[in-house]
């Protein structure tokens, strides 16, 4: 039995979150042009409510290729379920300096389908196309052009807040999940990951509360998360690829942000 702190809902895995959590980290000794850094979790036995002691560790690396690589490791000693992914939240044009947010980005998914959801925003069980719908990134397009569609999952979210399913030419290796271009700046990002679906998030819930950098206030579609992951609800969806971790198992999953300019 897992803390509902989302309407009925388990988000994030209970209070505190691993992201509310005190991490041991240390630099890692790298070759060549990339800096690391090691970030270690260990989860007791029935934190948050989860069985097993979970060793994780984290490790973030960043290239002179403008890559923001990040790699999830976790042990368990007894069988658990484990879905880590990145909220880290992205604007191009950089803070304060659109007064449109990240709503004039131009976004591309590699994804055909996505996940449905109810009306708490959790999966249903059903995956369906997005040929014909606002869900349709299947070519570059800005985020504005269709966030206001009168339609029943945008309703939901609040805007885009939905799970794409990646199409994945290999398990297991890096498959190109996201392409990001700010049309002012012309910045770009890349999103590549070894996981099988992307949630891509537009600060649907940022009210204006939140000052942020150069004395900002953050509100909805001032920024755009793109998180990587199994699919949300796994546990209970039998027909979702599992998110189950035994003790004579790793838990591997690595994507990388890569950074650049059109030109």
């Amino acid at each position: 039995n897992l803390e509902k702190n989302n309407g009925p809902n388990s988000l994030h895995s209970g209070n505190p979150g691993f992201d509310k959590r005190v991490w041991q980290v240390k630099p890692l000794v790298s070759k060549g042009e990339t800096v690391k850094a090691s970030l270690n979790l260990t989860s007791p036995n029935g934190d948050q409510g989860f069985p097993g002691k979970l060793d994780v560790e984290v490790i973030y690396s960043l290239s002179d290729q403008n890559e923001f690589k990040i790699e999830y490791k976790a042990k368990t000693d007894q069988p658990t379920v484990v879905n880590l992914t990145n909220h880290s939240y992205f604007n191009l044009s950089g803070a304060g300096n659109n007064p449109y947010g990240v709503l004039d980005h131009v976004v591309q998914l590699n994804a055909d389908r996505i996940l449905v959801t109810d009306q708490n925003s959790l999966p249903t069980g059903e995956i369906a196309s997005v040929a014909g719908t606002p869900f349709d990134f299947r070519t570059p397009k800005a985020i504005v052009k269709d966030i206001r569609a009168n339609n029943q999952q945008l309703a939901y979210g609040y805007g885009y807040d939905q799970t794409w399913v990646i199409n994945q030419k290999s398990q297991g290796k890096l498959n190109l999940a996201a392409s990001v271009v700010d049309p002012k700046s012309k910045r770009t990002m890349q999103v590549l990951t070894t996981e099988p679906s992307v949630q891509m998030y537009t600060a649907n819930h940022l009210l204006g509360n939140v000052v942020g950098a150069n004395g900002v206030l953050y509100r909805q579609a001032d920024a755009l998360a793109l998180e990587t992951q199994h699919f949300p609800d796994s546990p209970n969806q039998p027909s979702f690829p599992s998110t189950r971790l035994n003790p004579n198992q790793t838990y591997n999953s690595v994507t990388v942000f890569k950074f650049g300019v059109q030109k």
